[in-house]
């Protein structure tokens, strides 16, 4: 999980500099690519945890 809250900060971040700063539109690129990976990577977790029992 603290994974998961790193990379969305991480995020955030690059996409607030990618906003604020002319010509580092790139940036913001890059964060929504880190948030898309971050949600991946909490969706697989989260699929692998449903407890489902093998028959």
């Amino acid at each position: 999980m603290s994974l998961f809250l790193l990379l969305v900060l991480a995020a955030v971040v690059l996409g607030i500099i990618g906003v604020v700063v002319e010509g580092l539109f790139y940036l913001l690129i890059i964060g929504a690519g880190v948030l898309l990976v971050a949600v991946l990577l909490l969706g697989l977790r989260m699929g692998r945890r449903t407890g489902r029992s093998p028959r």
